[in-house]
Protein backbone atom coordinates (compact mmCIF):
# COMPACT_ATOMS: atom_id res chain seq x y z
CA UNK A 1 0.00 0.00 0.00
CA UNK A 2 0.96 3.38 -1.17
CA UNK A 3 0.90 6.12 1.46
CA UNK A 4 0.48 9.41 0.56
CA UNK A 5 -0.11 12.74 3.17
CA UNK A 6 -1.67 16.37 2.82
CA UNK A 7 -0.02 19.22 3.32
CA UNK A 8 -1.06 19.26 7.29
CA UNK A 9 -0.33 14.94 7.50
CA UNK A 10 2.97 16.39 5.71
CA UNK A 11 3.19 18.92 8.67
CA UNK A 12 2.38 16.54 11.15
CA UNK A 13 4.50 13.67 9.94
CA UNK A 14 7.49 16.36 9.43
CA UNK A 15 7.79 16.82 13.09
CA UNK A 16 7.07 13.62 14.10
CA UNK A 17 10.40 12.61 12.53
CA UNK A 18 12.30 15.48 13.55
CA UNK A 19 11.25 15.00 17.22
CA UNK A 20 12.73 11.00 16.54
CA UNK A 21 15.71 12.15 15.48
CA UNK A 22 15.19 11.31 11.44
CA UNK A 23 15.82 13.41 8.72
CA UNK A 24 12.36 13.68 6.58
CA UNK A 25 11.95 14.13 3.02
CA UNK A 26 9.02 15.67 1.48
CA UNK A 27 8.39 14.46 -2.46
CA UNK A 28 5.94 15.62 -4.66
CA UNK A 29 4.75 17.53 -7.75
CA UNK A 30 5.94 20.87 -8.39
CA UNK A 31 4.18 24.25 -6.51
CA UNK A 32 2.48 22.58 -4.49
CA UNK A 33 4.26 23.79 -1.12
CA UNK A 34 6.58 21.75 0.46
CA UNK A 35 9.30 24.41 1.39
CA UNK A 36 6.39 26.30 2.92
CA UNK A 37 5.13 22.92 5.29
CA UNK A 38 8.91 22.91 6.29
CA UNK A 39 9.37 26.73 6.65
CA UNK A 40 5.94 26.88 9.19
CA UNK A 41 7.54 24.45 11.39
CA UNK A 42 10.70 25.97 11.81
CA UNK A 43 8.71 29.28 12.65
CA UNK A 44 6.48 27.22 15.18
CA UNK A 45 9.28 25.68 16.83
CA UNK A 46 11.34 29.01 16.37
CA UNK A 47 14.41 27.53 14.57
CA UNK A 48 16.55 29.43 12.23
CA UNK A 49 15.82 28.12 8.20
CA UNK A 50 18.53 27.47 6.63
CA UNK A 51 18.38 27.04 2.85
CA UNK A 52 20.36 24.77 1.01
CA UNK A 53 19.49 24.20 -2.58
CA UNK A 54 21.61 21.15 -3.22
CA UNK A 55 20.98 21.89 -6.95
CA UNK A 56 23.21 24.27 -6.56
CA UNK A 57 26.05 22.77 -4.75
CA UNK A 58 29.47 21.62 -5.03
CA UNK A 59 30.55 18.65 -3.03
CA UNK A 60 33.09 21.01 -1.40
CA UNK A 61 30.60 23.17 0.12
CA UNK A 62 29.25 19.82 2.17
CA UNK A 63 32.81 18.68 2.86
CA UNK A 64 34.53 21.74 3.77
CA UNK A 65 37.46 23.51 1.46
CA UNK A 66 41.15 22.00 2.05
CA UNK A 67 43.35 24.21 4.19
CA UNK A 68 46.88 23.27 4.52
CA UNK A 69 48.56 23.79 7.85
CA UNK A 70 52.32 24.72 6.70
CA UNK A 71 53.73 24.32 10.51
CA UNK A 72 52.60 20.79 10.82
CA UNK A 73 52.96 19.26 6.99
CA UNK A 74 49.32 18.38 6.87
CA UNK A 75 46.17 19.27 5.44
CA UNK A 76 42.78 19.25 6.30
CA UNK A 77 39.07 20.60 5.49
CA UNK A 78 37.44 23.65 6.77
CA UNK A 79 33.76 23.85 6.81
CA UNK A 80 31.53 26.00 5.49
CA UNK A 81 29.82 28.73 7.46
CA UNK A 82 26.58 27.29 6.43
CA UNK A 83 26.55 24.83 8.56
CA UNK A 84 25.81 25.22 12.36
CA UNK A 85 28.56 23.56 14.74
CA UNK A 86 29.55 22.46 18.12
CA UNK A 87 30.31 25.47 19.75
CA UNK A 88 28.40 27.73 17.89
CA UNK A 89 26.12 30.14 19.98
CA UNK A 90 22.57 29.79 18.98
CA UNK A 91 20.86 32.81 16.46
CA UNK A 92 19.74 35.31 18.26
CA UNK A 93 16.49 34.97 19.99
CA UNK A 94 16.20 31.55 18.08
CA UNK A 95 16.39 27.96 19.79
CA UNK A 96 18.37 26.20 17.25
CA UNK A 97 18.35 25.53 13.64
CA UNK A 98 16.04 24.04 10.67
CA UNK A 99 18.75 22.93 7.79
CA UNK A 100 16.46 22.39 5.32
CA UNK A 101 18.06 20.74 1.74
CA UNK A 102 15.30 21.82 -0.63
CA UNK A 103 16.06 20.30 -4.31
CA UNK A 104 17.64 16.91 -3.00
CA UNK A 105 16.28 15.30 -6.17
CA UNK A 106 17.62 17.55 -8.31
CA UNK A 107 21.12 17.37 -6.89
CA UNK A 108 24.46 15.54 -9.00
CA UNK A 109 25.19 12.19 -7.83
CA UNK A 110 28.58 13.69 -6.56
CA UNK A 111 26.65 16.00 -4.24
CA UNK A 112 23.95 13.36 -3.06
CA UNK A 113 27.33 11.46 -2.78
CA UNK A 114 29.22 14.49 -0.56
CA UNK A 115 25.78 14.40 1.72
CA UNK A 116 25.66 11.36 3.12
CA UNK A 117 27.90 12.29 5.88
CA UNK A 118 26.35 15.33 6.88
CA UNK A 119 22.83 13.39 6.62
CA UNK A 120 23.67 10.25 8.47
CA UNK A 121 26.53 11.48 10.63
CA UNK A 122 25.53 14.85 11.52
CA UNK A 123 29.18 16.09 10.64
CA UNK A 124 30.58 18.45 8.12
CA UNK A 125 34.28 16.74 7.04
CA UNK A 126 35.39 16.19 10.37
CA UNK A 127 33.63 18.55 12.20
CA UNK A 128 29.92 17.84 14.38
CA UNK A 129 27.09 19.63 13.99
CA UNK A 130 25.52 21.76 16.61
CA UNK A 131 23.32 19.02 18.90
CA UNK A 132 20.20 22.40 18.20
CA UNK A 133 20.00 21.62 14.74
CA UNK A 134 17.48 19.42 12.86
CA UNK A 135 17.39 18.10 9.06
CA UNK A 136 14.56 18.11 6.85
CA UNK A 137 14.45 17.83 2.83
CA UNK A 138 11.88 18.39 -0.24
CA UNK A 139 12.13 17.42 -4.03
CA UNK A 140 10.21 17.08 -6.95
CA UNK A 141 8.95 13.91 -8.49
CA UNK A 142 10.71 12.24 -11.63
CA UNK A 143 7.33 11.64 -13.27
CA UNK A 144 6.67 15.38 -13.48
CA UNK A 145 9.48 15.75 -15.80
CA UNK A 146 11.37 18.33 -13.38
CA UNK A 147 15.10 18.41 -13.55
CA UNK A 148 15.31 15.03 -10.91
CA UNK A 149 18.28 12.87 -10.75
CA UNK A 150 17.97 9.37 -9.56
CA UNK A 151 18.87 9.36 -5.93
CA UNK A 152 21.59 6.36 -4.89
CA UNK A 153 19.90 3.59 -2.71
CA UNK A 154 22.76 4.94 -0.30
CA UNK A 155 20.80 8.26 0.13
CA UNK A 156 17.63 7.01 0.19
CA UNK A 157 18.72 4.83 3.36
CA UNK A 158 19.60 8.08 5.14
CA UNK A 159 16.15 9.40 4.99
CA UNK A 160 12.36 9.27 5.76
CA UNK A 161 10.77 9.64 3.07
CA UNK A 162 6.66 11.38 2.63
CA UNK A 163 4.86 12.23 -1.00
CA UNK A 164 2.38 14.95 -0.77
CA UNK A 165 -0.15 16.07 -2.55
CA UNK A 166 -2.26 19.24 -2.90
CA UNK A 167 -5.36 19.41 -0.69
CA UNK A 168 -7.76 22.19 -1.34
CA UNK A 169 -9.11 22.18 2.55
CA UNK A 170 -5.64 22.33 4.37
CA UNK A 171 -4.70 25.04 1.07
CA UNK A 172 -7.61 27.16 2.26
CA UNK A 173 -7.47 27.15 5.65
CA UNK A 174 -3.88 28.21 5.44
CA UNK A 175 -4.61 31.10 2.89
CA UNK A 176 -7.49 32.51 5.08
CA UNK A 177 -5.13 32.98 7.69
CA UNK A 178 -2.50 34.94 4.79
CA UNK A 179 -5.58 36.83 3.64
CA UNK A 180 -5.49 35.39 0.14
CA UNK A 181 -8.22 37.66 -1.68
CA UNK A 182 -11.37 35.66 -0.25
CA UNK A 183 -12.73 35.55 -4.45
CA UNK A 184 -9.83 33.01 -4.79
CA UNK A 185 -11.01 30.89 -2.25
CA UNK A 186 -15.08 31.05 -3.09
CA UNK A 187 -13.93 29.99 -6.87
CA UNK A 188 -11.47 26.93 -5.75
CA UNK A 189 -14.29 25.80 -3.69
CA UNK A 190 -16.24 26.33 -6.64
CA UNK A 191 -13.54 24.66 -8.69
CA UNK A 192 -11.90 22.55 -6.73
CA UNK A 193 -9.73 20.93 -9.31
CA UNK A 194 -8.11 24.32 -10.76
CA UNK A 195 -6.41 24.00 -7.12
CA UNK A 196 -3.29 22.20 -9.03
CA UNK A 197 -3.81 21.95 -12.57
CA UNK A 198 -0.41 21.10 -13.39
CA UNK A 199 0.56 18.91 -15.92
CA UNK A 200 4.13 17.39 -16.93
CA UNK A 201 3.41 17.95 -20.78
CA UNK A 202 1.58 21.36 -20.28
CA UNK A 203 2.14 23.64 -22.96
CA UNK A 204 1.17 27.16 -21.53
CA UNK A 205 3.87 29.16 -19.68
CA UNK A 206 2.49 28.28 -16.24
CA UNK A 207 -0.04 26.20 -14.34
CA UNK A 208 -2.37 26.97 -11.76
CA UNK A 209 -1.07 25.38 -8.21
CA UNK A 210 -0.72 26.26 -4.77
CA UNK A 211 2.07 28.13 -5.06
CA UNK A 212 0.70 30.66 -8.44
CA UNK A 213 -2.53 31.17 -6.48
CA UNK A 214 -0.37 33.27 -3.78
CA UNK A 215 1.11 34.95 -6.41
CA UNK A 216 -1.90 35.84 -8.04
CA UNK A 217 -3.87 37.32 -4.69
CA UNK A 218 -1.71 40.70 -4.66
CA UNK A 219 -3.09 40.85 -8.57
CA UNK A 220 -6.13 40.34 -7.54
CA UNK A 221 -7.54 41.54 -4.11
CA UNK A 222 -9.76 44.64 -4.35
CA UNK A 223 -9.61 44.42 -7.59
CA UNK A 224 -13.04 44.67 -9.47
CA UNK A 225 -11.95 44.80 -13.17
CA UNK A 226 -10.08 41.95 -13.30
CA UNK A 227 -9.34 42.97 -17.30
CA UNK A 228 -7.11 45.25 -16.31
CA UNK A 229 -4.22 42.91 -14.98
CA UNK A 230 -5.56 39.87 -17.14
CA UNK A 231 -2.43 39.16 -18.96
CA UNK A 232 -0.28 39.13 -16.31
CA UNK A 233 -3.04 36.74 -13.69
CA UNK A 234 -2.98 34.22 -17.23
CA UNK A 235 0.86 34.28 -17.12
CA UNK A 236 0.53 33.41 -13.47
CA UNK A 237 -2.11 30.75 -12.93
CA UNK A 238 -2.63 30.19 -17.24
CA UNK A 239 -4.85 31.79 -19.88
CA UNK A 240 -7.77 29.66 -19.33
CA UNK A 241 -7.97 29.06 -15.05
CA UNK A 242 -7.64 33.21 -15.51
CA UNK A 243 -10.59 33.31 -18.27
CA UNK A 244 -12.45 31.09 -15.66
CA UNK A 245 -11.21 33.52 -12.89
CA UNK A 246 -12.53 36.36 -14.18
CA UNK A 247 -15.69 35.05 -15.20
CA UNK A 248 -16.20 34.00 -11.61
CA UNK A 249 -15.75 37.60 -10.80
CA UNK A 250 -17.92 38.77 -12.70
CA UNK A 251 -20.70 36.63 -11.10
CA UNK A 252 -19.49 38.17 -8.02
CA UNK A 253 -19.80 41.91 -8.74
CA UNK A 254 -24.01 41.20 -9.26
CA UNK A 255 -24.28 39.80 -5.63
CA UNK A 256 -26.69 41.82 -3.46
CA UNK A 257 -23.99 43.75 -0.83
CA UNK A 258 -23.53 42.84 2.87
CA UNK A 259 -25.86 45.71 3.66
CA UNK A 260 -28.61 44.82 1.30
CA UNK A 261 -28.54 40.82 2.67
CA UNK A 262 -28.45 42.56 6.60
CA UNK A 263 -31.28 45.34 5.84
CA UNK A 264 -33.96 41.99 4.52
CA UNK A 265 -32.44 38.80 5.58
CA UNK A 266 -35.50 36.40 5.36
CA UNK A 267 -36.78 38.60 2.01
CA UNK A 268 -33.94 38.78 0.02
CA UNK A 269 -33.67 36.59 -3.07
CA UNK A 270 -32.07 33.71 -2.51
CA UNK A 271 -29.80 32.43 -5.74
CA UNK A 272 -30.19 28.82 -6.93
CA UNK A 273 -27.13 28.40 -9.43
CA UNK A 274 -24.15 26.88 -7.63
CA UNK A 275 -21.39 29.76 -9.01
CA UNK A 276 -23.81 32.23 -7.43
CA UNK A 277 -24.19 30.65 -4.08
CA UNK A 278 -20.32 30.05 -3.76
CA UNK A 279 -19.44 33.49 -4.67
CA UNK A 280 -21.92 34.37 -2.20
CA UNK A 281 -20.84 32.40 0.82
CA UNK A 282 -17.16 33.43 0.19
CA UNK A 283 -18.44 37.21 -0.06
CA UNK A 284 -20.55 36.63 3.69
CA UNK A 285 -17.58 34.91 5.50
CA UNK A 286 -14.92 37.14 4.20
CA UNK A 287 -16.86 40.15 5.37
CA UNK A 288 -18.80 39.12 8.00
CA UNK A 289 -18.29 41.66 11.34
CA UNK A 290 -20.25 41.29 14.72
CA UNK A 291 -22.58 44.45 14.17
CA UNK A 292 -24.44 42.69 11.24
CA UNK A 293 -23.73 39.46 12.48
CA UNK A 294 -27.23 38.61 13.21
CA UNK A 295 -28.27 39.54 9.98
CA UNK A 296 -26.03 37.67 8.52
CA UNK A 297 -27.07 34.55 9.92
CA UNK A 298 -30.54 35.14 9.57
CA UNK A 299 -29.62 34.53 5.51
CA UNK A 300 -26.95 31.96 5.90
CA UNK A 301 -29.57 29.61 7.57
CA UNK A 302 -31.72 30.20 4.08
CA UNK A 303 -28.95 28.27 2.37
CA UNK A 304 -28.27 24.86 1.55
CA UNK A 305 -26.79 22.85 4.52
CA UNK A 306 -23.90 21.85 2.68
CA UNK A 307 -23.37 26.22 1.52
CA UNK A 308 -24.04 26.67 5.61
CA UNK A 309 -20.88 24.97 6.54
CA UNK A 310 -18.74 26.22 3.90
CA UNK A 311 -19.72 29.78 4.81
CA UNK A 312 -19.58 29.15 8.17
CA UNK A 313 -15.93 27.20 8.08
CA UNK A 314 -14.79 30.30 6.16
CA UNK A 315 -15.89 32.54 8.37
CA UNK A 316 -14.60 31.36 11.63
CA UNK A 317 -10.85 31.20 9.38
CA UNK A 318 -11.29 34.50 8.24
CA UNK A 319 -13.05 35.82 11.36
CA UNK A 320 -12.16 33.37 14.33
CA UNK A 321 -13.37 35.60 17.24
CA UNK A 322 -16.63 35.55 15.82
CA UNK A 323 -16.81 32.45 17.74
CA UNK A 324 -17.86 34.12 20.77
CA UNK A 325 -20.66 35.57 18.94
CA UNK A 326 -24.45 33.82 20.19
CA UNK A 327 -25.78 33.84 16.50
CA UNK A 328 -22.67 31.58 15.58
CA UNK A 329 -23.13 29.79 18.97
CA UNK A 330 -26.19 28.61 17.89
CA UNK A 331 -25.57 27.54 14.87
CA UNK A 332 -22.61 25.28 15.54
CA UNK A 333 -25.07 23.93 19.02
CA UNK A 334 -26.83 22.52 15.75
CA UNK A 335 -24.27 21.24 13.16
CA UNK A 336 -21.43 21.08 15.05
CA UNK A 337 -20.43 17.60 13.85
CA UNK A 338 -20.77 18.91 10.02
CA UNK A 339 -18.85 21.80 10.64
CA UNK A 340 -15.77 20.42 12.35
Amino acid sequence: MKYTVTPSQAKSQLIHALTAGLVPVIHGSPAIGKSAIVRQVAEEFNLELIDVRLSQYDPTDLNGFPKIDVERGRAGYVPMETFPLEGDPLPEDKDGWLIFFDEISSAPRSVQAAAYKILLDRMVGQSRLHPKAVMAGAGNLETDNAIVEEMSTALQSRLSHLEMVPNLNDWIAQAAKDKVDYRILSFLRFKPDLLYSFKPDHTDFTYASPRTWYKASPLTKGRTDINEVMPILAGTVSSGVASEFKSFVEIHEQLPTIEQIVAAPSEISLPQEPSIQFALTGSIAAHAKESVLDGLMTFVRRLPPEFQIVCMRDMLRHHPVLVQHDAIKNWISVNAVELF
